[in-house]
């Protein structure tokens, strides 16, 4: 049986990953922040080969304490999935992520979970994902990590995402020998919690867009940056 790691794994897309390959009967270790806010999770966990790892991101140790958990546990498919997005000046009427007004120790925070924790994942992984027959690790990044295609405002956030495109693209030529691939997705505007009923698309598409992406990842297309559709997105 496959094994894929999800982390955020209780809301919102990390959810609907977690959904769609345990129907497909794969082992899933859904990595959680905490045990709270996880009923959706539990629910899933009845019908599915569902493994709960409590692990807060940011708190580098306990990256280490799971690869110790997981050691010799083959991963076939590890997911980068959860992030912090910070405030938003509109909607949240918050200015800590805007110029002049910047919140530098909530910008070391973000950087923190959404660009240093996958790095370190993989690198406390490695062995795992390569002990694997899928050999595949995926991060989820943003459109707002483009330089090319980038915009004003969410500064932290922005830079987050494009520190994680350039670190995951690195690792896709580190990793490349071990025969391990690498792929960064954006998953587009989805109705979670992030992305708020506004949003045009629903969670159950954007996965499934993207796990067709991943099923068809090789070392051959190892280290692209692409949308849940397919589209290539420049850097």
């Amino acid at each position: 049986m496959p094994t894929v790691l999800v982390t955020g794994a209780n809301r919102g897309l990390g959810l609907e990953f977690v959904r769609q390959y345990g129907k497909d009967s794969y082992n899933v270790l859904a990595v959680c922040r905490t045990e709270s806010d996880t009923d959706d999770l539990e629910a899933l966990a009845g019908d599915y080969d569902i493994t709960l790892e409590v692990v807060d991101l940011s708190d580098f140790d306990a990256i280490d304490n799971l690869a110790l958990r997981l050691k010799d546990q083959p991963i076939d498919i590890l997911i980068n999935n959860a992030a912090v997005f910070g405030p938003r000046a509109k909607a949240d009427n918050d200015l800590r992520q805007s110029f002049g007004t910047m919140d530098y120790a909530l910008w070391s925070d973000l950087l923190r979970v959404n660009m240093m924790a996958p790095f370190k994942l993989v690198e406390r992984l490695i062995d795992n994902i390569a002990a694997s027959t899928e050999r595949k690790i995926v991060s989820i990044s943003a459109t707002p990590g483009s330089i090319t295609e980038t915009g004003p405002g969410l500064n932290a956030y922005r830079t987050t995402k494009t520190g994680l495109n350039m670190a995951m693209a690195t690792l896709a030529h580190e990793l490349k020998p071990k025969g391990v691939s690498v792929a960064l997705f954006c998953p587009g505007w989805v109705k979670t919690r992030m992305g708020t009923d506004a949003a045009p698309l629903t969670a159950d598409v954007s996965i499934a867009g993207m796990r067709a992406l991943i099923a068809d990842l090789t070392v051959e297309n190892t280290g692209q940056f692409r949308r849940y559709n397919g589209d290539v997105i420049p850097w």
